[in-house]
C-alpha cells in the first residue's frame, strides 16, 4: 500500500487531499491518506470567528466570483445555498487629508477609458497628460517577466500610478510594484498593450469582464469563509487528518520518505505534499542547496484589526466600501474596509464594522510591528478617528499579525520556483511543494493549485 502525506492543512492542502480522496473512492486504489496539520484547526490562513454580533475573518475574507464561476469547488462540496455576494458601493482613496473617490469605470485604479482619467480627482492635469502616453507609444522593451510598476509607470506616467494604481495594486499585492512581475500580478496588461496598443484602450474594450454582475466582485458565506474549510474537512470521509503535530524534519529512506513529528511519533510516506510556507518547508529538508533555493523566496508582514461600534452602518460615507491610504503620514493602515456596508452577513444587527490592514510596506509599520493586540488596537481607533471622524467606544475587536507570512512574487519568482521543483524531481521524487508561497494567493488559485498537485501524485501513483 502507498501513503501519501499531505504536510499543511490550509486551502490547497485540503484541495490536494479532497481530489486524491475521490481519485481513492472512485477507483477503489489501495492507497492511505493522511493528512497533518500543526495547529488545532484546519484553514491556515482562513479562519472565521465569531465576536459580540459580527462575523470577522482573521486572514483572507472573500473569493473573487470571476475565478469561482470558471470552477466547480462550491457546486461540488454543496455550497449553493451558503453563497453571499459583496454590496455594491464606491471605494476610496485616502490622500491630502480627506477621502476621495477611485474613479468607477477603472480597474485596480487603471482608467478604463478616456473620461475616466479626466474626471479623477486624484490626478493632476499634467499628471492626465502624461498618461496619454499610453496611446501612442509601442512597447519596444517590455516582457511579462519585467516589473508591472515600472510597466504602468512607462505607459501611464508616474503620477497616475503612485496616487491612483499602485494604493489600489498594494492592497491587493503585498510588496512593491517595482518587484514584482507582470506575468504574477497583472499578465493582461500586457496582453491589451500588445493586442490594442493601449492598456486603457484594452480595459475599455474588455470592460465586461471586469464588471459582471454589476460590482459583485467577490463572494464568501452566510456564516464567513470557516464555511469553506468546514467542508472540505467533511468531505474528507477516507483521509486521517491528525491535528496539533508539528512536523520537524524529512529523512529519505531508500525509496520512501520518514517524516519525524514534535510529539515524538514519524510517518512514513511514498509521497510527499509540502502544502505549507516556504519557510516552514526549508526547515523540514536537510539540504543545502535546497535552502539557498528556499532563501530567494521573499515574504512581507500584514497586520489586521477588526473594530466593532454599537452604533449604526449609516454613519459612514454614503455609498462607500472601504478606502486605501495613500497619505503614508497621515495614516499607519494600508487600508480599511467597511466591512459591515461590503458585507451585510458580518454584523446582525445592521451596527458599524471596520477593518484595518497594517503591512510591512507601510513606513511607519515599523514602530507597529512589536505592539501588543491592545496598544495596535488603539492605533486603529487613531486612524478610524483621523479618517472617519468617529470616536465611540469598540463592543469588539480581532487583532491578527501574520508576520512575514506574505509571499511577495518579485521579479525572480518564477525562476526560483522552477529550480525548487527541479531540484526536488531530481533529488525528491515523490515530493512535491504546494501552496501560495509558489503559485498563487487568492483562494480560486489555491484550490486548482492543489487540483494540479494532486493530478502530479495520482499520475506517480
Amino acid at each position: 500500500m502507498k501513503t501519501v502525506l499531505v504536510i499543511g492543512g490550509g486551502i490547497t492542502g485540503l484541495s490536494v487531499m479532497y481530489e486524491l480522496n475521490k481519485w481513492k473512492k472512485s477507483t477503489q486504489s489501495d492507497v492511505k491518506l493522511i493528512l497533518a496539520e500543526a495547529s488545532s484547526e484546519l484553514g491556515g490562513k482562513i479562519r472565521t470567528v465569531n465576536n459580540h454580533e459580527f462575523v470577522m475573518e482573521t486572514g483572507a475574507d472573500s473569493i473573487v466570483l470571476r475565478k469561482a464561476n470558471k470552477m466547480s469547488f462550491i457546486e461540488d462540496l454543496g455550497l449553493q445555498s451558503e453563497v453571499v455576494y459583496n454590496a455594491t458601493g464606491r471605494s476610496f482613496i485616502y490622500a491630502d487629508g480627506q477621502l476621495k473617490p477611485i474613479p468607477p469605470d477603472s480597474v485596480f485604479g487603471i482608467p478604463a477609458s478616456i473620461e475616466s482619467l479626466a474626471k479623477s480627482t486624484l490626478i493632476s492635469a499634467e499628471g492626465k497628460v502624461a498618461a496619454l502616453k499610453d496611446f501612442y507609444t509601442r512597447n519596444e522593451r517590455f516582457t511579462k517577466n519585467d516589473s508591472i510598476g515600472e510597466f504602468l509607470e512607462f505607459f501611464l506616467g508616474k503620477e497616475l500610478v503612485k496616487k491612483q494604481i499602485a494604493p489600489v495594486l498594494s492592497g491587493v499585492y503585498s510588496g512593491d510594484l517595482m518587484d514584482l512581475t507582470i506575468a504574477s500580478t497583472l499578465p493582461y496588461v500586457f496582453d491589451y498593450k500588445e493586442m490594442y496598443g493601449s492598456i486603457i484602450k484594452g480595459f475599455e474594450v474588455n470592460k465586461e469582464k471586469f464588471q459582471s454582475n454589476g460590482e459583485r466582485k467577490f463572494i464568501s458565506f452566510n456564516n464567513g469563509l470557516g464555511t469553506l474549510i468546514d467542508a472540505y474537512e467533511k468531505a474528507l470521509d477516507d483521509v486521517e487528518i491528525v491535528k496539533n503535530i508539528k512536523a520537524t524534519v524529512i529523512e529519505k529512506v531508500e525509496e520512501r520518505y520518514r517524516v519525524s513529528f514534535m510529539n515524538h511519533e514519524s510517518i512514513e510516506a511514498d509521497f510527499i505534499v509540502l502544502s505549507i510556507p516556504h519557510t516552514a518547508a526549508e526547515k523540514l529538508i536537510n539540504d543545502t542547496d535546497l535552502k539557498n533555493d528556499f532563501a530567494n523566496l521573499k515574504n512581507s508582514s500584514l497586520i489586521s484589526v477588526y473594530v466593532g461600534f454599537d452604533v449604526p452602518d449609516h454613519l459612514l460615507p454614503e455609498e462607500g466600501t472601504g478606502f486605501i491610504n495613500a497619505s503614508n503620514h497621515d495614516l499607519s493602515c494600508n487600508a480599511c474596509t467597511w466591512t459591515s456596508r461590503k458585507w451585510e452577513h458580518t454584523s446582525s444587527n445592521g451596527n458599524l464594522l471596520v477593518r484595518l490592514f497594517y503591512k510591512s510596506s507601510h513606513p511607519l509599520f515599523p514602530s507597529l510591528q512589536n505592539m501588543s493586540k491592545q496598544e495596535l488596537l488603539q492605533a486603529a481607533r487613531t486612524d478610524i478617528q483621523k479618517s472617519l471622524g468617529i470616536s465611540a467606544e469598540p463592543v469588539a475587536s480581532e487583532v491578527t499579525t501574520w508576520m512575514e507570512s506574505m509571499p511577495n512574487y518579485r521579479k525572480t519568482h518564477p525562476h526560483t520556483v522552477d529550480a525548487i521543483e527541479g531540484k526536488l524531481a531530481e533529488k525528491y521524487p515523490g515530493m512535491i511543494v504546494a501552496g501560495c508561497s509558489y503559485y498563487g494567493v487568492g483562494i480560486p488559485d489555491c484550490i486548482e493549485n492543489g487540483q494540479s498537485t494532486a493530478e502530479k501524485i495520482i499520475s506517480l501513483l
